[in-house]
């Protein structure tokens, strides 16, 4: 298959409840030398855009509303000319990144995006956010998890809008039913596997509580 994935690691910072933070991102390109997908073109706009070159992006995908993947979203999108999705539960966080507007497009659970003859499932795993996403990619035995799921556990869920009941029970019925050998494709830091993740579920139950 043609289709590949390229990792692009973005500098900026995070910020959410009165506090601001520095952080790298992953920014996910998939797709083939024709077309693309860009999963959360994060902190620079012109880098994200340099590293595309000249293919097509079909599709901007977001997997959640925080303001380090999506505040230079609509930058990114005009520069390469492409539609902005990300999940309704997560307007709230858009607008306070671009007041009294929405993305161009919602993604809904199940929803399926292909690119070079492989396809991304949209997957509803809240808790990190209420809209988070990640995309499972069969063909690539990939699954995109943005926030929901990193090396070690999963993402944050002291801050607004999240909640940790809730995202171990997106990772446990979404994410750890995948095949193990599934590489995980975080949205910061390191990737993982769904088998090198699975065995850990009842820790991160236990220091949740």
């Amino acid at each position: 298959m043609s289709v590949r994935i390229e990792r692009l690691v973005t500098s900026g910072t995070f910020s959410l409840d009165g506090g601001t933070w520095e952080v790298e991102n992953n920014v996910w390109i998939v797709g083939d030398d024709e077309r693309v997908v860009v999963i959360d073109p994060a902190h620079d706009a012109a880098q994200v855009a340099e590293a595309v070159g000249g293919r097509t992006v079909a599709a901007v995908l977001l997997t959640h509303g925080h303001d380090d993947h999506i505040r230079h979203a609509r930058d990114f999108a005009s520069r390469v000319g492409a539609p902005v999705h990300l999940h309704p539960a997560d307007q709230m966080l858009w607008e306070a990144v671009y007041p009294d507007s929405r993305p161009d497009s919602d993604i809904s659970d199940g929803q399926r995006f292909e690119i070079g003859g492989a396809e991304l499932v949209a997957l509803h795993t809240p808790g990190h956010s209420p809209g988070s996403v990640s995309f499972h990619a069969p063909a690539l035995g990939t699954v995109f998890t943005g926030d929901t799921l990193f090396q070690g556990g999963p993402g944050a869920t002291g801050r607004s809008f999240s909640d940790f009941p809730t995202i171990v029970n997106s990772i446990r019925e979404r994410l750890l039913t995948l095949p193990p050998e599934t590489a995980v494709n975080t949205g910061h830091g390191d990737s993982t596997s769904i088998g090198a993740e699975a065995p850990h579920l009842q820790e991160w139950i236990n220091r949740g509580h």
